[in-house]
């Protein structure tokens, strides 16, 4: 931005605004022109006698005169003094702006120049603003009357004065008009202005609405963590004081209980430390050093490989290209993978997973499955302590659907030993605004 630009003068605001109670810069300009060329007029006039015609030596003639430079002076004094307030309130600012439409109506009756025509735009311009368009009418339609009376007056001059007030006429029409419409034009724009505050104001509120439903997330994702965490490690270490506390009530009258029991520790120890640090990882953010999508869920199986006290191997595979999906959404599949590889580290005791993302226009399908126990025969669909309850109601609540069960197949109808499958299927953006 230029300093020119910086310093406002070719803001159109600035030259045309009505706000504050002030004249606009435009109006100023021209009243203080037309009014400096009167003047200079006047006193051309008086000083050699040139210039503008005088008018008839006939007392109607000094009159007008009179009238002239009566209506003249007072409007530079009164002209600071008006209010352009559309609408003001209270009798002065009314009271100032007949006043200043009088001075300049006794001006244009005194000479028709085009200086005195300027002159009589800004006052019935000011009419408008302060008292409205029908007084402005009324205004006019009263100059009118008075400047064809003036002609009807004088013989012969019946048809010009018929033709001078149908101009003033005129031009005191398209004057209302277009003050009306700068002040029609300036209520929208003020109204404009406060329905983008009030936009702005809901987009902010809306920020701080999404800003606190992230946080509410976090600390329900934190809480879920916390709880498995302290079921899993708090286990661990229960049975670890246990195990160390019989070692030292051993270690005199049975050593090699004391030691069995500390070497049952230590594995305990082992484990604990593998299931850390799969919490660890599985509390990584989604968009893991910049990646999301299939490339997210890669590194989430990447992370699980080789976890467990056995060590267990994730196999990734991902096939299609990945639609747009909803942050919500993709989250939602992240955390579908992330629940079937820590159950599968944990509960099942899997030698292999397989983690498979599927992509279609339509949507997304992440499955886990494993090798492991699996649920067992007496366990319902879903049950088994996997959480999958939780899991479901995230996975419906953005659209998706979610399958949990034994894998089964031709070798194990029942599901007895042969691993577990849990498999999600998203919707992409298109498909979900559709359904919508």
């Amino acid at each position: 931005m230029s300093a020119i630009e910086r310093a406002g003068l070719h803001d159109a605001a600035r030259w045309a605004s009505l706000s504050g109670g002030r004249a606009p810069l435009v109006l100023h300009l021209a009243f203080w022109g037309a009014y400096s060329g009167l003047l200079l007029l006047v006193a051309v006039t008086l000083v050699s006698g040139s210039g503008a015609p005088p008018p008839p030596d006939t007392p109607l003639g000094q009159a007008l005169e009179l009238l002239f430079v009566l209506g003249l002076v007072p409007a530079g004094v009164l002209w600071p003094l008006l209010s352009w307030t559309p609408g003001a309130h209270g009798i002065r600012p009314k009271a100032l702006s007949l006043s200043f439409f009088a001075c300049a109506a006794a001006v244009i009756l005194g000479s028709g120049n085009l200086l005195v025509q300027i002159l009589l735009i800004i006052a019935l311009g000011n009419v408008v603003v302060v008292l409205g368009a029908r007084a402005a009418l009324a205004c006019s339609a009263g100059l009118t009357a008075c400047a064809l009376g003036l002609f009807a007056v004088q013989p012969g001059m019946l048809a010009r004065g018929v033709l001078e007030t149908s101009v003033i006429l005129f031009l005191c029409a398209v004057t209302v008009m277009a003050f009306n419409a700068l002040l029609a034009a300036q209520t929208r724009a003020r109204e404009t202005q406060e329905v983008l505050a009030e936009l702005e104001s809901a987009h902010s509120e809306l920020r701080r609405y999404a800003d606190r439903v992230k946080e509410l997330t976090v600390a329900e994702e934190r809480a879920r963590m916390a709880r498995d965490m302290h079921d899993s490690i708090g286990h661990y270490l229960t049975v670890l004081n246990i195990g160390l506390s019989n070692a030292e009530r051993f270690r005199t009258a049975k050593p090699d209980a004391a030691w069995q029991e500390v070497a049952d520790a230590k594995r305990l120890a082992q484990e604990a430390l593998a299931d850390t640090r799969r919490w660890v990882r599985a509390l990584r953010p989604l968009q893991l050093e910049g990646k999301a999508g299939p490339e997210a869920v890669r590194s989430l199986a990447e992370a699980f490989s080789g976890g467990g006290s056995a060590g267990a191997d994730v196999r990734f595979t991902c096939r299609g290209d990945w639609p747009e999906l909803r942050e919500e959404v993709e989250l939602v599949c992240y955390r579908v993978v992330q629940e079937g590889l820590t159950n599968a580290v944990r509960h099942s005791g899997a030698r292999g997973i397989e983690v498979a993302v599927e992509c279609t226009p339509d949507g997304v399908t992440a499955s886990v499955v494993d090798d492991g126990r699996g649920p067992g025969a007496a366990a319902p669909s879903g049950a088994g302590g996997f959480g999958i309850a939780g899991l479901r109601e995230r996975v419906e609540a953005v659209g998706g659907t979610l399958e949990a069960g034994p894998r089964g197949g031709a070798g194990d109808p029942d599901g007895n030993g042969g691993g577990f499958t849990l498999r999600a299927r998203l919707p992409a953006r298109r498909t979900a605004e559709v359904a919508a």
